[in-house]
């Protein structure tokens, strides 16, 4: 039998936590709507602990880089800590190893959507508007709307992509767990990538 979870739970659970909202919602699925045990199935994971970091300054860390075997395509990314201590350890750089090898792979062109260039958002709002019914009551075609821009983002944009070795998480998840593992607030900052004749 599954229990309902109701969005003042959600609410309740994510000001407990600081953590993000279709994380609460999955804990509280997990743990039955029990409100403390889905406390310490954020914290198992990590992601309490990030939301509540987020805001420490991380200005230390590693610029890493990848080539693949073929020597076709290759990335270099910059992820920050707060210490060198921690941008030293092999967590970290394994970290920043996994993301640089996601980017080969999964080709975000940005780290979050507010970095996706106004034009292209516009573009793709009207292509994707034209191909919706019309016949639908206005309500309905914008949140079919959104509903399809998001999916947009979550293909292009490397923090809400789902995270290659691991469908089920996106890299956000990701990061957030290495932050809860790392004790530190962790940033993606910023990558580029290169790929012959692209």
């Amino acid at each position: 039998m599954t229990t309902t979870i109701s969005a003042a739970q959600v609410r309740d659970l994510r000001n407990m936590s600081g953590a993000p909202m279709m994380d609460c919602k999955k804990a509280l699925t997990e743990c039955g709507g029990d409100i403390d045990k889905a406390v310490e199935w954020l914290r198992k994971k990590g992601i309490a602990k990030a939301a509540k970091k987020a805001d420490r300054e991380a200005s230390e860390g590693l610029v890493s880089s990848y080539i693949h075997h073929n020597g076709k395509v290759g990335v270099l990314l910059e992820v920050n800590c707060e210490t060198d201590f921690v941008a030293a350890t092999d967590d970290f750089k394994s970290f920043c190893k996994e993301v640089s090898l996601h980017i080969a792979s999964m080709k975000p062109i940005c780290v979050r959507r507010e970095e996706v260039p106004a034009q292209l958002v516009e573009k793709e709002r009207e292509i994707l508007a034209a191909q919706i019914d019309t016949s639908k009551p206005a309500e309905i075609q914008e949140k079919m709307l959104d509903g399809r821009m998001n999916k947009f983002y979550a293909e292009q944009c490397l923090l809400e992509q789902p995270y290659v070795k691991d469908d089920k998480k996106t890299v956000e998840q990701f990061r957030a767990e290495t932050v809860g593992k790392l004790g530190e607030n962790i940033q993606i900052h910023r990558f580029a990538r290169f790929e012959i004749g692209a």
